[in-house]
């Protein structure tokens, strides 16, 4: 087995304008490990997720993913940013999921799945409309692929967004709060496509509120506040018996 962890963070620090969101993050999250950030809003952890396919730039630090460098290539010790064109390439192996779906109005559920496809992986249309149609199928969906996403549920939308993500077989997938725009009653249908990713192996970051799925499903569960990882560990230890009076705090007010 390859030991190297799937994402390594080192010093990872990150500012807007005066505020500084990330002061010096260090993080391993192993192959097909679900790794979940919690913490209160404010605390950086959605921030940590997006320079992890360097939608955010750090300012210090390094992240690597799969042992490649994202974002920059090292020349000594002096780091130069990647083109557009190599930044796209590193994001099209990571899959990333957001609070909001941003789907394509005007486009079917299978269009949706299918557009990276095409656009990005160059594949033909009947082999990435093959493949649209299993993924939609895999997240329950295969009843929906003709139908455009003002007729679908938040649910059924975020699912179609998790199948598009997943139609460019990424190496890693992120998660931003996925259930915190949905209705309670539709969030169950996409932590279940959640667990069934994460039974299938897949490498997963989650920022997430629902305590229930860290506890069973998460691997290791990390607490951010204030722009540092205050604890981390099992779930068992970190959401059962945590340490630190901090997270205990936001434990209690949570539950």
């Amino acid at each position: 087995m390859n030991a190297e962890p799937m994402v390594r963070a080192s010093g990872v620090r990150k500012s807007f304008g005066r505020t500084e969101v990330l002061k010096g993050v260090d993080l391993d999250v192993a192959r097909g490990e679900v790794c979940c950030l919690l913490g209160p809003s404010g605390s950086g952890k959605s921030t940590l997720l997006r320079c992890v396919n360097h939608l955010e730039k750090v300012d210090a630090g390094r992240i690597w993913v799969d042992g490649e460098l994202v974002g920059y290539r090292q020349s000594g010790r002096t780091l130069h940013e990647l083109s557009e064109r190599e930044i796209g390439r590193q994001r099209a192996d990571i899959g990333m999921v957001f609070q909001r779906f941003n789907l394509f109005p005007h486009m079917t559920a299978v269009e949706n799945v299918m557009y990276a496809q095409c656009t990005v992986r160059r594949e033909p249309r009947a082999k990435a409309r093959e493949r649209a149609e299993e993924l939609l199928a895999r997240v329950g969906l295969a009843e929906k692929a003709g139908s455009y996403p003002a007729t679908l549920s938040g649910g059924q939308q975020q699912r179609v967004a998790i199948a598009r993500a997943l139609a460019m077989q990424p190496k890693l997938m992120l998660f931003d709060e996925p259930t915190s725009a949905l209705d309670p009653e539709l969030v169950g249908e996409v932590l279940d496509t959640m667990r069934a990713l994460a039974a299938d192996g897949m490498t997963m970051i989650v920022v997430t509120h629902e305590i229930g799925f860290a506890r069973e499903v998460a691997d290791s569960v990390l607490f951010l506040d204030g722009g540092v990882i205050v604890e981390r560990g099992a779930p068992k230890a970190v959401l059962v018996a945590p340490e630190h009076p901090r997270t205990r705090a936001f434990l209690e007010k949570v539950l």
